[in-house]
């Protein structure tokens, strides 16, 4: 059974960038979908102007579910500190852009939204504005009560988890723990089956080191962290296959039949990935409460307001989020 008008939370972001100019562009179209976006009707309005779009914005704090029809836009108000202006970065409205983010995540929180879907933030000017932010997967974590969570990107024909995500590379081998990784792991099997509707997961686990560390001379790490991990959890009838070295991970041979490929850190998987659907790839927060996707991209502040910027990754993260919403149903 699917939910008639599934119900999404979206956050355009950085004011200044160009999560608005994609806000506005997914405005043009029709989406079988009840979406609402948590953001400034003035600013949304400025900016359809700037960029010469005709938008109806039904601004309200409470929306009857109704699908998304093109030329309007469901806006939650929420005022700027100070007015924003394309490509110029405002630490004063670092405080506006956590309020989106908190109010969205909330909806969702208590079931007035099915989804949340993000555009991209700036994390330098919140920091900036002295507030320590290290990105919405924390802050949606934190807000959620949520200990443990885990990034995965898709594509249309290729899906990469991260067991690290945002660290320094001469950190990642003390990060990878047995207690991490199965962590990890079950939180994507978990996910897989609930959130994507796979009964039984089949996920590709690389090595850490070059060759999956050549049996101990590359590098012990798979021999005394990733190998036994695998096996404990192999045991409990997840289908883990691993750990595989990396160069070859992504081969056509060794994809098939796998559902995802887990990664022990960020540039392990994600250029591949990215090489083959930047823009049009999903970001996907896994072991949290609620549904959440985002974009693939950043806020590409010189883009902001130039009629440039592609709605494309934003599009495949609300019908991500669509997917996972129905198959929970």
């Amino acid at each position: 059974m699917s939910i008639v008008f599934p119900r999404i939370a979206l956050t355009p972001g950085e004011p200044a960038g160009i999560g608005i100019d994609i806000t506005l562009a997914l405005a043009q179209q029709d989406i079988s979908a009840h979406i609402v976006a948590f953001a400034d009707p003035n600013l949304l309005a400025e900016r359809a102007r700037l960029l010469g779009l005709s938008i109806n914005f039904d601004v309200h704090d409470c929306h009857i579910p109704t699908p998304q029809i093109a030329g309007t836009l469901k806006v939650k108000p929420i005022s700027l500190v100070e007015p924003s202006h394309c490509g110029v970065l405002n630490p004063r409205n670092a405080l506006y852009v956590l309020t989106t983010l908190r109010q969205a995540c909330q909806g969702c929180i208590d079931k007035q939204f099915d989804a949340l879907v993000t555009a991209p933030v700036h994390k330098g000017v919140i920091n900036e504005a002295g507030i320590p932010f290290s990105g919405h997967t924390e802050f949606f974590a934190h807000q959620t009560g949520t200990k443990e969570v885990v990034m995965m990107l898709t594509t249309s024909t290729l899906a990469v988890a991260l067991v690290t995500t945002h660290l320094p590379l001469a950190l990642v081998s003390q990060a990878i723990t047995h207690e991490k990784l199965t962590s990890v792991i079950q939180i994507l099997y978990h996910d897989l089956q609930v959130k994507f509707g796979l009964k039984d997961p089949h996920i590709l686990v690389c090595g850490l080191n070059p060759h999956a560390g050549e049996g101990g001379y590359l590098g012990d790490e798979e021999i005394t962290t990733i190998i036994p991990v695998l096996q404990t959890l192999r045991a409990t009838g997840m289908r883990l296959i691993g750990p595989v070295p990396a160069d070859t991970a992504f081969t056509a041979d060794m994809l098939q039949d796998i559902d995802v490929v887990l990664t022990m850190y960020h540039d392990q998987g994600l250029p591949v990935l990215k090489q083959q659907g930047f823009g049009e790839a999903v970001n996907i927060t896994l072991g949290l409460p609620i549904i959440r996707t985002s974009v693939d991209h950043g806020t590409a502040l010189s883009l902001a307001g130039t009629g440039k910027a592609t709605a494309d990754s934003l599009l495949s993260a609300v019908n991500m989020a669509l997917k996972m919403i129905n198959a929970q149903f």
